[in-house]
């Protein structure tokens, strides 16, 4: 795994496109716009947000609670922080709190979203049109994800630390996200000067 592909073209959302991204999700339909919300503050795979129930909300944490899906077995947890408006957000537009409190309510669906992966994947690929990200491959899902890796390395927090919030089985697969260039690796090299005179 790379942030490039074999043609050089870049395969992460740089800051402005993710701004971008977060920005026309605001103009979505509001079950899109909650979708675009989690991907973008957890860093999940698609498939993860659309296993998420109820359930899978941590408002005294302030954390969702994902099922990693591509580790070898079943039952392992992650828990992402995020900011405690993103949770406002979706317990106002999926009544959360009230689905957990009656969570054998035949009135309310198992899942958060009752879509299917394409179904997600169209959405996303929407907003991010909407966006007016430039064509390539890293206008996609996956470039959102790995967008969320870069800018959390840009920000200094350590490996093990996204190893765990991206449920990457190794820290190896965690490092490309180290390998950032433009914008995003001179935010983490001028750490270095920030002490310095000239």
């Amino acid at each position: 795994m790379d942030l490039y592909d074999t043609k050089g073209s870049r395969l992460y959302l740089t800051a402005d496109e993710r701004a971008a991204f977060l920005s026309a999700a605001k103009g979505a339909d509001r079950h899109v716009r909650t979708f675009c919300l989690v991907l973008h503050y957890t860093g999940c795979r698609i498939s993860e947000a659309l296993a998420l129930g109820p359930g899978s909300f941590d408002f005294g944490a302030k954390a969702i609670v994902f099922e990693t899906l591509k580790k070898r077995r079943r039952g392992v947890y992650r828990a992402v922080p995020v900011p405690e408006r993103v949770l406002d957000i979706l317990h106002m537009v999926h009544g959360i709190r009230d689905r957990q409190k009656r969570p054998n309510d035949p009135k309310y669906a198992r899942w958060v979203w009752d879509w299917s992966r394409m179904t997600a994947y169209r959405r996303v690929k929407e907003v991010l049109e909407a966006a007016g990200i430039a064509d390539g491959p890293h206008k996609s899902p996956k470039g959102l994800r790995h967008g969320y890796g870069v800018h959390a390395i840009s920000k200094g927090v350590p490996l093990n630390t996204l190893s765990e919030l991206m449920g990457h089985a190794s820290l190896e697969v965690t490092a490309i996200y180290a390998k950032a260039l433009g914008e995003e690796k001179r935010a983490i090299v001028a750490r270095m000067w920030e002490d310095e005179e000239t």
